[in-house]
């Protein structure tokens, strides 16, 4: 009888350190299951606050989606008013640089290019100071004004004696954007 006792006593032990095994993965897998949940719960606050930051950063933003000043575009109603707001710009910048316009000149759009360019043919007399000026105030001022094209002619080089800064012709393709005043 003791030899049925010792083996049920090692049966119920054999039991017990089953149920203590299988009672410790439950354990374990609950406290795996708590640390997940516990971890999504700080990423999930974590995104929240990205994506409100990048909410008020997308709503600071100006809503036309343009990040250049409203100056840097010829505004105006028609693209022929445009234009004459573009010759009137060279023409300032000429004068303030002692320069003469000979001849200026609307282009027409090209088929591939945008409808929103506005395009100058220009041809000025000026020395080389003032055109490395006026090329400076063209390209870094507003509106933003691009030159296409740069053709600069010297003078009659039969000339008896050499001018210390002569006039020079220059010739200019310039292009700017312009932006529908609906006003």
């Amino acid at each position: 009888m003791i030899k049925a006792d010792r083996e049920a006593l090692i049966s119920f032990g054999a039991l017990g350190a089953l149920l203590v095994v299988c009672a410790g993965v439950v354990l374990f897998s609950l406290q795996a299951r708590f640390d997940a949940a516990q971890e999504f719960e700080a990423r999930s606050t974590l995104v929240s606050q990205l994506e409100a930051r990048v909410r008020a950063r997308n709503e600071a933003r100006p809503k036309s989606g343009a990040v250049a000043p409203a100056t840097a575009f010829l505004t105006a109603a028609t693209q022929g008013l445009a234009g004459a707001q573009l010759q009137a710009h060279l023409q300032q910048m000429a004068d303030a640089q002692h320069a003469t316009i000979v001849s200026s000149g609307l282009e027409p759009i090209k088929h591939e290019e945008r409808r929103d360019s506005i395009r100058l043919q220009a041809t000025l007399v000026m020395n080389l100071s003032a055109l490395q000026a006026m090329l400076y105030q063209l390209e870094s001022g507003t509106p933003y004004v691009f030159v296409d094209s740069l053709k600069i002619q010297l003078p009659g080089t039969g000339l008896q004696r050499a001018v210390e800064d002569p006039l020079l012709r220059v010739m200019f393709e310039l292009r700017a954007v312009w932006r529908r005043d609906n006003a």
